[in-house]
């Protein structure tokens, strides 16, 4: 998932430049954060750099972390979107496995800029403050969609699943991350998703 393919069209040319705008700024943000380190980077810069004012910075964005995890947001409303394509005929884990292998195949290695942000997290407490706060709402998010699905599981069960299923992906790309193998993500996410699968059959 390319910083450009954050952008998704929407049904207005009003709808597709605000999401434009979100992009620039998250791409900003990414990129001083890289050149300058994460602390040294400022809401200002960022605007700046983007070539919007302050004001419209905060229409989108509450702070700097905000902007910087937005990749990370994007990404966790693609697989929830994966998720809810998925058929029906598939089990609740069917559908959460290809719903991630979906979306993580879909380019042969992860973007540079994404590598860049997930290094960035794990030497920031704040970024990770942040980080955990919207995976608990993908969490919620995809738990409430297994629920919602014809035979799902109960409201306790879809929870324990998604936790597993997110720490499985977390722990693969922790794994990519701190080059303990040199296979490739997808791959990785696969096996750890085999790790965790069986109670779930």
């Amino acid at each position: 998932m390319t910083t450009a393919s954050l952008i998704v069209p929407g049904d207005s040319l009003r709808e597709r430049k605000k999401a434009a705008t979100r992009t620039a700024l998250h791409a900003a943000a990414l990129r001083l954060a890289v050149e300058r380190g994460f602390a040294e980077v400022t809401v200002e810069a960022i605007a700046d750099a983007a070539d919007v004012s302050r004001r419209t910075f905060s229409n989108y964005f509450a702070n700097k972390e905000d902007a910087l995890l937005y990749g990370d947001r994007s990404r966790s409303a693609a697989l929830l979107a994966q998720l809810r394509e998925r058929p029906t005929s598939e089990s609740p884990w069917q559908a959460l496995r290809a719903s991630a292998l979906a979306l993580y195949l879909e380019e042969p290695a992860p973007e540079p800029e994404w590598v860049a942000q997930l290094r960035l997290v794990r030497q920031h407490p704040a970024l990770v403050a942040q980080q955990v706060g919207f995976l608990a709402a993908l969490e919620q998010d995809l738990a409430a969609e297994l629920v919602r699905r014809p035979g799902g599981p109960s409201a306790l069960a879809a929870r324990v699943m998604v936790a597993s299923f997110l720490a499985a992906i977390r722990c693969a790309v922790n794994v990519w991350l701190e080059q303990q193998s040199d296979r490739e993500l997808a791959d990785l996410i696969r096996d750890a998703l085999v790790q965790v699968a069986e109670p779930f059959r």
